[in-house]
């Protein structure tokens, strides 16, 4: 798993624009997996039976991981729709996004080049819109150690992004503690030099954490 962080959406949008008497209705999501990307596309198929075409893409992990990427035409001409959806949601920079594009059909054709500018372009308004937060990698440590090293490791502790989970006091004082996975190197030498290696450091698990930072997309 990489350590770097990268953004999500804040929460979804909804885009919606008529095209040559074609309504085009763009949704964006925050999908974390393959598996919530297909139900919300299910949700919006649901939401819009009516309609002739609900086209999607998503990108379901890292936006540069195009093993978690798929799309579909929904029965437009190959190529016109599904594409030029995932290509946007791809360069957006923005992760763990689905995007569908419901289309109600008014007669006109739009031709390949129209259907590829109306879905594309819908995705690219929608993204407009996006607020974004910052998707962080954590690695939450257990530190075992003796009740003398407490003030050194509180010292070190405040000097990194760290976050304190449990403590438990016993015959020595054992905390479990989060810090961001690019400074977890940095941070265990720290406190391995520091306190002469007399603190215990045993690697948990690793998760991801969400800020609550603002950015647009």
């Amino acid at each position: 798993m990489s350590d770097q962080p990268y953004l999500i959406p804040r929460e979804n949008v909804v885009f919606e624009e008529e095209i040559k008497k074609s309504v085009f209705i763009t949704q964006l999501a925050h999908t974390p997996s393959i598996d919530s990307a297909k139900q919300f596309i299910e949700h919006v198929k649901a939401q819009h039976a009516s309609a002739r075409h609900n086209c999607w893409g998503f990108v379901a992990g890292r936006p540069n991981d195009s093993l978690l990427w798929g799309f579909s035409d929904d029965g437009e001409p190959s190529g016109t729709a599904g594409k030029p959806i995932l290509a946007q949601l791809s360069g957006s920079g923005v992760g763990e996004m689905t995007a569908v594009v419901t289309r109600y059909s008014g007669g006109i054709k739009l031709g390949t080049g129209g259907l590829v500018k109306a879905y594309g372009g819908g995705v690219q308004q929608a993204l407009k819109q996006l607020q974004t937060i910052e998707k962080k990698i954590m690695t939450q440590l257990q530190l075992r150690l003796d009740y003398p090293l407490m003030p050194l490791v509180q010292s070190i502790l405040g000097q990194f992004h760290t976050q304190q989970l449990d403590a438990q006091f016993d015959s020595e004082v054992v905390l479990l503690i989060e810090v961001d996975k690019r400074e977890e190197n940095l941070f265990t030498q720290t406190l391995i030099n520091k306190s002469g290696a007399k603190v215990l450091i045993q690697e948990m698990s690793v998760r991801s954490s969400n800020n609550t930072r603002n950015v647009e997309a």
